[in-house]
């Protein structure tokens, strides 16, 4: 797939301009004059090395993720609009005045075109992923059907806030450890490659047999001097290797079910799972989407192999006639107190509000376990880090040590 630069004029004389996906020229002229546009050019977008290598680096994909933030801000917004009776088109154009995110207000554009072009809301948002996910788009078809539009998208504001703050709590909780051994990582470094050179000429003046410690940590430190840029190098490719490794479904799953395993971590991780998967199923289930594609769309959101997993074997047993408890039971990954609210919402026809009910104890189980974790990886590399500084210390000063005890002695 190539991305082309498009300008063409709609039917009421506006100039449009933007960017497509699309395998040649033709396809995007095909494109563009399916909806109706007086194309004006159609160029290919000529991608820099360092655009290359930033898309190798990601696996292939082209775009990132448009930020949540404006997300919510379009889906609040648009929401009020269309509950005080604004037409859909009013409101994107409205809209889109408001918008400061370039990015979003060019989707906001593209959305607006769709639309005046006979496409619904969904189909017009479905258009564009990397801002609108599957889940975002069934539940706008889904109030589409309804005529709950404005329901449906402030009802979404809401769960992309929930599952943001999930995600930043989870984020928030590992910036201390990694700041603090990144800190920790470059004064080891530096005392490798720039303090111990120095003492080494001292240590030579010395005309003495070096202790054992220091032998090795001058080793050590020429090691690092000699290999320091080739290990850089591998550094980055290991990392660029790995994360085509994971894009993988072979290296996804087993990623996914060691990551699991974890001690500390893998506990909370399943806890974000769980809370995650309970609060999209039971937002799309309240929301009015049939279960089968309620649960595909959770299954493809779910952010972890081994539950996605799980929920496509739930999808197939509700296909079959049978529940929805018992292959998440078979699964192993969710806890037995979350098959049983699910088993208790399905027979009493509340599924949906006993997901969340999951999801919103599953939300202060996480703020626990993070609590937790903090404060016992605090300590831990507070630890670590004093043995291997102090260690560096001790070797430095050992030779000097037994130079004072010989001119005392002599």
């Amino acid at each position: 797939m190539s991305t082309f630069n498009y300008k063409v004029r709609n039917i009421r004389g506006s100039v449009i301009t933007g960017d497509i996906e699309a395998k040649d020229r033709k396809s995007v002229i095909d494109k563009l004059r399916a909806q109706k546009f007086i194309i004006l050019a159609v160029t290919e977008k000529k991608a820099s090395m360092l655009d290359s290598l930033a898309v190798f680096m990601r696996g292939g994909k082209k775009k990132g993720k448009v930020k949540i933030k404006h997300v919510v801000t379009f889906s609040r917004q648009l929401s009020t609009m269309v509950n005080a009776g604004v037409p859909i088109v009013q409101g994107l154009i409205i809209l889109n005045e408001q918008i400061e995110d370039k990015r979003m207000s060019q989707i906001v554009t593209d959305v607006r075109t769709d639309v005046e072009s006979g496409l619904s809301i969904a189909e017009a948002l479905a258009r564009h992923p990397e801002a609108f996910s599957e889940l975002y788009v069934s539940m706008v078809r889904s109030g589409e059907a309804g005529g709950v539009l404005d329901i449906i998208l402030d009802r979404l504001s809401g769960y992309l806030e929930a599952t943001q703050r999930l995600r930043g709590k989870v984020k928030g909780a590992m910036v201390y450890p990694a700041v603090v051994s990144c800190v920790a990582g470059g004064v080891t470094l530096f005392l490798l490659t720039v303090v111990i050179p120095a003492f080494k000429t001292a240590f030579k003046s010395f005309g003495a047999e070096l202790p054992l410690p220091t032998k090795v940590l001058i080793g050590l430190s020429e090691f690092a001097k000699t290999y320091f840029f080739l290990g850089i190098i591998g550094l980055i490719v290991f990392i660029g290797l790995f994360a085509r490794f994971l894009k993988t479904d072979i290296g996804k799953t087993k990623f996914d079910r060691f990551i699991l395993r974890v001690p500390m971590f893998g506990t909370l991780l399943r806890k974000v799972a769980v809370a995650k998967f309970t609060r999209t199923l039971g937002t799309l289930v309240k929301s009015g989407v049939p279960i089968l594609e309620a649960l595909d769309t959770t299954s493809k959101t779910a952010g972890n192999k081994i539950i996605e997993e799980a929920i496509i074997d739930a999808r197939t047993s509700i296909k079959e006639g049978e529940r929805i408890s018992g292959p998440l039971k078979a699964s192993k990954v969710f806890p037995p107190m979350v098959i049983q609210m699910i088993t208790v919402g399905e027979e009493t026809g509340a599924l949906d509000t006993m997901l969340t009910k999951i999801a919103d104890f599953y939300d202060q189980e996480v703020d626990v376990a993070i609590g937790g974790l903090t404060a016992m990886i605090e300590p831990v590399i507070i630890v670590v880090m004093g043995v291997v500084i102090g260690a560096i210390v001790v070797a430095m000063f050992m030779p000097m040590f037994e130079l004072g005890s010989l001119v005392t002695g002599g």
